[in-house]
C-alpha cells in the first residue's frame, strides 16, 4: 500500500470519526416514544435506548391488581428501546454505507 493509499484511508477513517461522534450526539438527543395499554403507559427512550420519561396514566393505577399496570409499563418500555435500536442501526447503516470504508461492517 502507498503513501498516498495510507493518507487517503487516513482521511476516511478521520471522517468516519467525525460523523460517528455527531451520530452519537445526535442519538442522546433524539427521541422515541411508546404507548401500551392504549396510551395508558407511555414510554420515551433517547436514541441510546435509555428511558429518558415515563408517564402512567392515573386512571391505570389499581391498587388491588398491580400486575396489569406492571405488564403495560414492561411492554411500553421494551417497544421504546427496541425503537431506539432499530433507529440507531439505521444511522449507523447509513454512516458505514456512505463513507464507503472497506472493511467497515454493516450494522
Amino acid at each position: 500500500m502507498g503513501l498516498g493509499n495510507m493518507g487517503k484511508m487516513m482521511k476516511q477513517v478521520q471522517k468516519f470519526q467525525a460523523e460517528m461522534a455527531r451520530i452519537q450526539g445526535e442519538l442522546a438527543e433524539d427521541r422515541v416514544e411508546a404507548t401500551s395499554g392504549g396510551g395508558a403507559v407511555r414510554a420515551v427512550a433517547n436514541g441510546h435506548g435509555e428511558l429518558v420519561d415515563l408517564v402512567i396514566d392515573p386512571a391505570a393505577v389499581d391498587p388491588s391488581d398491580v400486575s396489569i399496570l406492571q405488564d403495560m409499563v414492561v411492554a411500553a418500555v421494551n417497544e421504546a428501546q427496541k425503537s431506539a435500536r432499530s433507529m440507531a442501526e439505521g444511522k449507523m447503516a447509513a454512516l458505514a454505507g456512505g463513507l464507503g470504508l472497506p472493511g467497515m461492517p454493516r450494522f
